[in-house]
């Protein structure tokens, strides 16, 4: 069974300059996929394109075969995403961002919340302004993953964090492989992720292929 399905995915923000030419891939339920391109190749778009974020302008997405646009909430519910432009509210604490997201998940597990932050050390009483760029990350992929997601789109998770930050980050998609979500991820290389994966594609030129 296929968690999610490409199908000749076209998107242009200018007439005449694809950012996205004709993606087809999919990614299999349980599988880890690494989709690694320099910056600007697309990857972000494409994320976007699977939250229903943008719209492709030819082509089909389906998520758990559902039109991410047209079934917003049953697709986003199944879904943790996390992205490197990802602001959370920077004036609530760490603890009352958990609360929120604890409200809008019915599947969410504090326990898997606990552990994530004992692991990552994360201040639970700090405001989110007050955290390092790499904390906030961390802080977003626990809210991405405590609410048990049967998919996770990770865009550009390791970038822009100190090395010992994006260790740990990886380490906790390492260990969510065993019994864990699907998982996409991309970055502008895969030093981080190489040995995390199933299956890896290259996009290039609005163009993926599998490497």
């Amino acid at each position: 069974m296929n968690v999610v399905d490409f199908e000749n995915i076209h998107r242009s923000y200018q007439r005449g300059t694809d950012v996205l030419n004709g993606v087809t891939f999919d990614i299999e339920a349980g599988s880890v996929v690494g989709l690694v391109g320099k910056n600007g190749a697309g990857k972000t778009t494409l994320l976007r394109i699977a939250m229903g974020m943008l719209e492709p302008q030819q082509g089909a997405v389906r998520l758990f075969g559902l039109d991410p646009r047209r079934e917003p909430l049953q697709v986003k519910r199944r879904i943790g995403f996390v992205s490197e432009d990802q602001i959370l509210p920077p004036f609530l604490k760490v603890e009352q961002v958990l609360d929120l997201h604890r409200s809008l998940f019915p599947t969410w597990d504090d326990s898997i919340a606990r552990d994530l932050i004992d692991r990552f050390g994360i201040p639970a009483r700090t405001k989110i302004k007050a955290l390092s760029k790499g904390q906030a990350r961390q802080v977003a992929l626990l809210c991405a993953v405590a609410h048990k997601p049967e998919l996770l789109l990770l865009d550009e998770p390791f970038e822009g964090v100190a090395p010992a930050l994006a260790q740990r980050l990886a380490e906790v998609v390492a260990d969510l492989k065993e019994h864990g979500p699907s998982v996409l991820l991309s970055e502008s290389d895969h030093v981080h992720s190489s040995e995390l994966l199933d299956r890896l594609y290259v996009i290039e030129r609005g163009s993926v292929r599998e490497k």
